[in-house]
């Protein structure tokens, strides 16, 4: 029998706050409809693709009258991709909407993902189940997944299990993919003729879910404050030691939101910034230069030791490299079979290296080994390499020892470099949501019972005002087909959602910019310490620096 902990005993208790207007009688809340809207890219294409639900307006709460507010309902919830703190609030605050209602509706959870809707597997939740999970990290009240409905037959296959459910609405609890999948879902249910509505709701721990309206993707604040309490201990265990350089990896594989979130936090000695480096044109040798030249500098200050931030998907940001890997991806993809039948690595690599063109076949080459073996490792579900499996961290170590090594010989360096590598990924993932993401989450989950309240489908849940105390935040939701745009997927494109990236002329880079020059040198580190429950506001309930610093400029 699992055992509670103290704090997961205590944190049962919590209450999380709520929006005002979503606090009111739900049968009293209407959807406020604005102008039709458009995608941010593509939209002739994305017209045609969306027949019945591009141009949706958004909507925004306010106090009226809904009627059909109280009518019983059943709704399906999936839990999409990889877990994000204060998943488990999302499916507490829908039930406890959806029963506020009327008592007599029900919720069920599809089991392990979008698969679960597929298969028809599910379980109906009850209070006893729900009350279980309450204010807790993770996925695993249902389980999720990262199967894709994608082919005519997945389709139907999702019709086929919400008729059979009698279901009014599916909620997708997912990123970008997981509600571009939701986005498909409510056009190909929409063109059946069907009234089954589907709302979306924006999870992920990298933070490139978001736009005007969705000021955070949920997941993101927690897993940053996991994060820096980490980067804090080592940083605190480097002026300890005096000793070693830290190579940090940090999860962020198509933007720099938590490395730049984590800087801001702790400050370290350099955070390279992948956005920065592909609209600088950096090379792989450029990045070197930066880091070795810290390392220089803070050894004739006597400092032989150091923390480095790294977002995982930084290799993919160096222009050589990233045109290298689109052309890996879309040369896998269609001689699949071919590179299927080679049986070992060197047989990959030499095969690789004779399929590609000019210079992305001499920077394949110039690599090590490792790292080449890791760029032909099995693609993720969309057809792009996964990496987070290539050590980026290990090879900057490589190549900053031998700059180094070359300038000891030309006596320019006297110092000692000894590093250490990390990974922080899974850490962060599963972990108990900090109060705000708690809050978040739990009126997300109201948000999309008031959407569908309100008739409506193909949307996504909004919550804005952020930076501000719950009760100055305003609900609603903006429509799916307004964050897409068309990109190449398996060789092909498609309706995806856009991945929001750092903005470079933001204030959180501009911020952070403004110092990272005196951190390159000095030592200038900060220890965030672990996440707090219980105390004063600026202890326990503060947002992201990186939400606050881009609410103070608008």
């Amino acid at each position: 029998m699992q055992k509670i902990s103290a704090l997961q005993k205590a944190r049962y208790g919590y209450i999380p706050k709520l929006p005002p207007v979503i606090q009111e009688d739900l049968s009293k809340i209407q959807a406020q409809l604005g102008e039709p809207t458009e995608a941010v890219a593509d939209r002739e294409e994305l017209k045609k693709l969306f027949e019945k639900t591009y141009g949706k307006p958004i909507a925004t709460f306010s106090r009226g009258s809904n009627p059909d507010a109280s009518k019983k309902r059943k709704v399906g919830v999936i839990l999409s991709g990889g877990p994000a703190p204060g998943g488990h609030n999302v499916i507490c605050g829908l039930y406890d909407a959806l029963k506020k209602a009327n008592r007599e509706s029900v919720l069920i959870g599809f089991k392990n993902g979008p698969a679960g809707i597929l298969e028809n597997e599910y379980i109906e939740l009850n209070d006893k189940i729900i009350n279980d999970y309450r204010n807790t990290g993770g996925f695993d009240i249902i389980g999720s997944g990262r199967t894709k409905i994608e082919t005519p037959k997945q389709f139907e296959q999702a019709f086929k299990t919400a008729q059979e459910q009698q279901l009014d609405a599916v909620v997708i609890i997912g990123g970008d993919d997981s509600n571009t999948n939701a986005a498909l879902l409510a056009e190909f249910f929409a063109k059946k003729g069907t009234n089954i509505q589907v709302i979306g709701i924006p999870k992920t721990i990298d933070g490139d879910l978001k736009n005007q309206y969705i000021e955070a993707s949920f997941g993101f604040d927690t897993a940053t404050k996991v994060y820096s309490e980490l980067i804090g201990n080592i940083e605190r265990d480097a002026i300890s030691s005096h000793k070693y350089w830290h190579f940090i990896r940090l999860m962020g594989r198509s933007a720099s939101h938590i490395a730049l979130e984590c800087a801001l936090q702790t400050q370290p000695n350099i955070c390279i910034i992948s956005e920065e480096v592909r609209a600088k044109n950096m090379t792989l040798a450029q990045i070197v230069d930066q880091i070795t030249d810290s390392v220089v500098k803070r050894a004739e200050k006597g400092y032989n030791y150091g923390v480095i931030l790294v977002p995982e998907g930084l290799i993919e940001f160096i222009p050589e490299v990233g045109n290298l890997i689109e052309e890996l991806n879309t040369l896998l993809a269609k001689e699949a079979a071919e590179f299927e039948k080679l049986e070992d690595t060197k047989a990959q690599i030499d095969w690789v290296s004779s399929k590609l063109t000019g210079r992305n076949k001499d920077v394949f080459v110039s690599l090590p080994a490792g790292i080449q073996a890791q760029l032909l490792m099995d693609r993720d579900p969309h057809g792009n390499v996964q990496v987070s499996r290539i050590e980026t961290e290990k090879l900057l170590i490589e190549m900053v020892a031998t700059k180094l090594k070359k300038l000891k010989a030309e006596g320019k360096y006297n110092g000692k470099f000894s590093a250490i590598n990390h990974f922080f990924g899974y850490e962060a993932r599963c972990a108990f949501p900090s109060n705000f993401d708690a809050d978040y989450c739990y009126a997300l989950g109201f948000t999309a019972f008031v959407l569908i309240a309100n008739n409506l489908t193909g949307y996504l849940a909004s919550v804005r005002n952020l930076s501000r105390p719950a009760s100055d935040w305003e609900a609603g939701g903006i429509p799916l087909t307004m964050m897409m745009n068309m990109e190449k997927r398996h060789g092909e494109m498609k309706p995806v959602i856009r991945k929001a990236l750092v903005e470079l002329d933001g204030a959180p880079f501009k911020t952070f910019a403004s110092q990272r020059d005196e951190w390159a040198v000095e030592t200038c580190y900060q220890f965030p310490g672990a996440i707090q429950y219980y105390g004063p506001d600026d202890v326990c309930n503060q947002p992201t620096k990186t939400l606050k610093l881009e609410q103070e400029t608008e």
